[in-house]
């Protein structure tokens, strides 16, 4: 197993490096996150022009074609800014669900929108109970004329208020089947509410009455659309987990030029060991989730048995990140909580990032599921 990056992967690092840092410098950051846009905008229209918002989507459908750890390396970089925008959200998990689910008319018609991010998806799957299982799905899709009248709430959706559409699971009227409905994000009986507080971009979306043709349905039917999304889903982990191990390095260098730099009874607060033990947890955090997250993304590339590392990258990634914020704040003390200095940033999304798509609980359940423990 050989984990290191090729050339081509380590200029695509550089490239993207270079563009986060240029287009999303902290005070931009910071006014996204006070005033809640993050899509549309400048930075994202010079970063859907980039073409990297469909990296992994194939080539005949408008996309780069690139490998897992192409988009890897990508979203990694994304991490450290943290960059918001629905990138993860569309070009990732609404452009693996639309492959996995949809019609080969489909793909078609949506794929290359996607990619060029004229299109922006958000998948909307969880409702009350907040669980990632198809038993928790109680939005209905009744037969209504030449389509379906779709009712429910879905809750914590992520990027919902930056996307033109949503992927709902649904449910049947007769209860036997979870598939997937296209829903336009501004169609009528919609109603998305960014939910304030300490979430990141994290919204409810209402469905009261929608009307969507039969063509909403991905692949045209209902039945076996939970398990398209499943793949989906876990084909997508390892880069969400990329993004976090961009965050927790992002993290690590802040604490570790702040530790240099911050001086404390005459010396720089690094020589102090407990600021080194906090250093050092910190590097531990980031080692396992980067190696974690590349075995994963490497037994995707080559099309491996992937379940066992993909369960276990999320529930290492996810601890990963939320720790190391702990960390880091505890290194910095209280500057480390003024908004202006940036760490906060992180801190929220580490929270976020933590249950989405699984909480480290839910992902090692699974783990013990792959591994037939």
């Amino acid at each position: 197993m050989d984990l290191a990056l090729t050339e081509e992967q380590e200029m695509l690092k550089a490239a993207v490096r270079r563009f986060v840092d240029t287009e999303y410098p902290k005070d931009v950051l910071l006014e996204m996150s006070a005033t809640g846009q993050t899509a549309p905008s400048a930075p994202w229209s010079k970063l859907t022009a980039t073409g990297w918002l469909g990296i992994i989507i194939p080539a005949e459908y408008g996309g780069e074609g690139g490998s897992f750890t192409d988009a890897g390396v990508l979203f990694e970089e994304l991490g450290r800014g943290p960059v918001p925008g629905p990138h993860f959200s569309s070009g990732v998990l609404g452009a693996l669900a639309i492959l996995e689910a949809g019609t080969e008319e489909q793909k078609r018609a949506i794929l290359p929108d996607v990619a060029a991010g004229r299109r922006t998806i958000a998948l909307a799957v969880t409702e009350a109970d907040y669980q990632w299982d198809e038993a928790d799905v109680q939005t209905v899709a009744v037969a209504d004329g030449d389509g379906y009248r779709i009712s429910g709430s879905k809750v914590f959706v992520f990027d919902a208020a930056a996307t033109t559409d949503l992927i709902c699971a649904v449910r049947t009227e007769n209860r036997q089947h979870v598939g997937l409905a296209l829903v336009p994000a501004d169609a009528p009986g919609v109603s998305i509410r960014r939910l304030e507080g300490f979430a990141w971009n994290l919204s409810e979306v209402r469905l009261d009455g929608v009307q969507v043709a039969r063509s909403a349905v991905l692949g045209g039917r209902f039945a076996g659309g939970w398990a398209a999304l499943e793949r989906a889903v876990a084909a997508a982990i390892p880069l969400l987990c990329a993004y976090q191990v961009g965050g927790s390095q992002q993290v690590y260098e802040m604490s570790v030029d702040y530790s240099r730099t911050r001086i404390q009874f005459g010396t720089p607060i690094g020589r102090f060991q407990r600021v080194q033990d906090h250093i050092i947890n910190l590097v531990n955090e980031l080692d396992a989730a980067r190696w974690t997250t590349y075995e994963a993304l490497w037994k995707l590339d080559t099309e491996r048995a992937a379940a066992d590392s993909i369960h276990l990258a999320k529930a290492v990634s996810s601890v990963a990140y939320y720790n190391a914020c702990n960390h880091a704040h505890e290194v910095h003390a209280g500057v480390g909580s003024t908004t202006e200095y940036g760490l906060t940033l992180h801190t929220t999304a580490s929270r976020t990032l933590y249950q989405f798509l699984g909480d480290p609980k839910y992902h090692r359940r699974r783990l013990a599921d792959a591994l037939d423990l």
